[in-house]
């Protein structure tokens, strides 16, 4: 079972994550769907006949909250893609938050990463499977 259907993150500079969101997403291989002056979309969205997609949103918000125990992670196909999006990350803006890595604490083969948006949101990318 997939939780989520769709999330959002809020940034107070568009422009300034729009090169760093486009980066990652693509990485982890999600389609960037709309890029709206207000808003940004990767994924695919549900509908009527299937209804196990999700999708992620950047919303422009001069009231963006960047509470480090709040974090978005996103899964990853491969450890290969993890590291993909991190670098990705950090070459388009974003900060080291997590080396790509194996967090044994989590299970024996989480691999994970943990990045900062260039507007300060955590971000973080998985694979569970052994490598």
């Amino acid at each position: 079972m997939q939780l989520l259907d769709h999330v959002s993150i809020s940034v107070p500079d568009l422009n300034a994550a729009r090169p760093f969101y486009d980066a990652v997403m693509a990485a982890l291989g999600a389609e960037k769907v709309y890029d709206r002056p207000e808003a940004l979309g990767y994924g695919v969205r549900c509908n009527a006949a299937e209804d196990f997609h999700s999708c992620l949103a950047v919303y422009e918000s001069a009231n963006a909250n960047t509470d480090t125990k709040r974090h978005w992670c996103f899964k990853a196909a491969s450890r290969a893609q993890v590291i993909a999006f991190y670098d990705a990350g950090l070459a388009n803006g974003g900060a080291d938050d997590g080396v790509p890595g194996v967090r044994a604490h989590y299970h024996e083969h989480y691999f994970g990463a943990f990045l900062l948006d260039p507007c300060g949101n955590r971000i973080e990318a998985v694979c569970h499977r052994a490598e």
